[in-house]
């Protein structure tokens, strides 16, 4: 005869379900409510619902202001979802936004740490993007890391060719580390840098400088050669698109 197969209890925190049950009655007074209130409601002894709420307001996420807890800053970060995971989300959405606006694949990245770092790529089946596999050891060659080097200081750029040393990858690419210097010297803070099959033969990009916090970050697209005439509309329609979502995505790409 069959033996019915027995499903595990799950595993169970007590103290975090009692500090829940705290987060949840302090929630439900907006004005605050004392310890006392606190703990009868959540049908806690007072002594245990004294450690939890002191526990709770360590971390943030309770507030002791004139002898009643309300929720802290911790709570507010966690319902408005400010962590990593959803900014790299808002990215996302928002690069898919510009593909869509401009019909072009789109490139975000940053220089953290002293690496050029792809973060997110938004392409369609109909224009796909251009593999970036190697894009740290390269960024003299294309736009995305043309337009980050061109934002560092002096010595940071420098010690950046230093540990990846320019070299041709086309006959179009730079040809040495003067003259990609000069190349970025020359360019104005927000001027688009652009790129012309440097990279990839049969590819033309450019690429904006983009807020990203305390980090440098930059935004490019690509075409093929053959419609590299779309190439500065594109650009251009993309300056104005991060330009009107300007205050949201300083928040958004600050990771």
């Amino acid at each position: 005869m069959a033996t019915a197969t027995r499903t595990a209890a799950p595993t169970l925190i007590g103290s975090v379900q009692r500090a829940l049950r705290l987060l949840e009655s302090a929630g439900s007074h907006p004005d605050g409510a004392p310890a006392k209130q606190l703990a009868r409601e959540a049908g806690l002894p007072l002594p245990t619902a004294y450690h939890l709420l002191r526990t709770l307001a360590h971390e943030g996420y309770l507030r002791r202001e004139k002898g009643v807890f309300v929720l802290g800053d911790a709570v507010q970060r966690l319902a408005h979802g400010n962590g990593p995971q959803n900014r790299r989300s808002k990215i996302t959405e928002s690069l898919g936004r510009w593909r869509d606006a401009t019909g072009v694949p789109v490139y975000f990245a940053v220089y953290d740490d002293g690496e050029i770092d792809l973060v997110s790529v938004a392409d369609s089946p109909s224009a796909p993007a251009v593999a970036h596999g190697d894009i740290r050891e390269t960024g003299h060659a294309h736009a995305l890391g043309q337009c980050l080097l061109s934002r560092l200081d002096e010595e940071s750029r420098r010690d950046h060719l230093d540990r990846y040393p320019v070299r041709p990858l086309t006959p179009y690419c730079v040809p040495d580390r003067r003259t990609l210097l000069e190349r970025l010297g020359s360019l104005g803070p927000a001027e688009p840098v652009v790129e012309r099959q440097e990279y990839r033969i049969g590819t033309v990009c450019a690429a904006v400088p983009i807020e990203a916090g305390v980090t440098t970050g930059a935004v490019a697209i690509s075409v093929p050669l053959h419609q590299q005439e779309r190439l500065l509309p594109a650009i251009e329609r993309l300056r104005r698109e991060i330009e009107s979502l300007a205050s949201s995505l300083a928040f958004s790409i600050s990771i």
